[in-house]
């Protein structure tokens, strides 16, 4: 008889040789998700029989992560902010490092006020609809290229029941964005590792994440050249953008250049510079 313990322990010792950085923990994650336990009732019911019915998606499971598959897309979700998203193969997973770029954009955001949000390369959704969740007054925009992620981003906002607060739309920066709407606040984790680093990632990154979400050209700074301009043209109160190590001085001249005021660093939970943050000039 097999057990919850014995599976575990097994897929532990498999994904450590695999080279996997948390394999305990990704085998918690995995097998539970199959089994419809969280990881408190894995350890609850650690001599649980495992059936061979079981056992049968739980061995197709482990054989994806041992190819580096991300858990997200084994699982199908990925927990971003409060949130509980759906995660789906080629659309770039959520980082916490994130997470800071939805706290500087909701720090300039007045709780009652009807803030439109463009948010650029919305990947699932997240940054967006973290937003959202923390300011009931505000609406979306989610703007991106890829109709992965923009399938992806529409599931998310179907099942976080957003609808009626976002537009998705397909396209470049905010071309797609009718040009009579307002938007008040642009923001953005675009690209921005140097073409070259790529394929040195983790193999999570490099052999499986979309390329288009992650390479940046040749500086990782392609994007911004375009998108900056274009967000302090048209945002009324505040452009926010995410941005890679070391980037910070060379995007905040961007910033300035484009007009905008009040350039401000915020770090992540490492005390990294992950994200910048510009007012447009004049604005309430």
């Amino acid at each position: 008889m097999i057990t919850v313990v014995d599976i575990l322990k097994k897929t532990q010792a498999f994904f450590k040789s695999k080279g996997i950085a948390s394999p305990r923990l990704d085998a918690e994650l995995i097998i539970g998700d199959i089994l419809g336990l969280d990881r408190v009732g894995l350890y609850l019911q650690f001599d649980r029989p495992v059936s061979e019915a079981e056992l049968v998606p739980i061995r197709a499971a482990l054989k994806r992560r041992a190819d580096r598959e991300p858990v997200a897309w084994i699982t199908g979700t990925k927990g971003f902010w409060t949130l509980d998203l759906i995660s789906q193969p080629d659309v770039l997973i959520p980082r916490p490092d994130s997470e800071t770029l939805v706290q500087a954009t909701i720090d300039l955001m007045t709780m009652d006020k009807p803030y439109f949000v463009a948010d650029i390369g919305c990947g699932t959704g997240a940054i967006g609809l973290a937003i959202l969740s923390e300011r009931p007054e505000a609406k979306l925009f989610s703007v991106d290229i890829s109709d992965a992620a923009l399938r992806c981003t529409q599931d998310n906002v179907h099942a976080l029941d957003f609808t009626g607060r976002v537009a998705v739309l397909k396209g470049s920066l905010l071309n797609p964005i009718p040009a009579e709407r307002c938007v008040d606040i642009v923001v953005s984790n675009p690209p921005y590792i140097p073409s070259r680093d790529i394929d040195a990632l983790a193999p999570e990154i490099s052999k499986h994440e979309p390329r288009l979400a992650l390479d940046g050209g040749e500086d990782g700074l392609d994007i911004y050249r375009q998108l900056i301009p274009a967000a302090a043209e048209r945002a009324t109160t505040a452009v926010v953008l995410e941005h890679g190590d070391g980037q910070n001085t060379a995007i905040a001249e961007m910033m300035v250049a484009a007009g905008l005021v009040d350039i401000t660093e915020h770090k992540d939970l490492t005390g990294t510079v992950r994200v910048l943050s510009g007012l447009v000039a004049g604005a309430a």
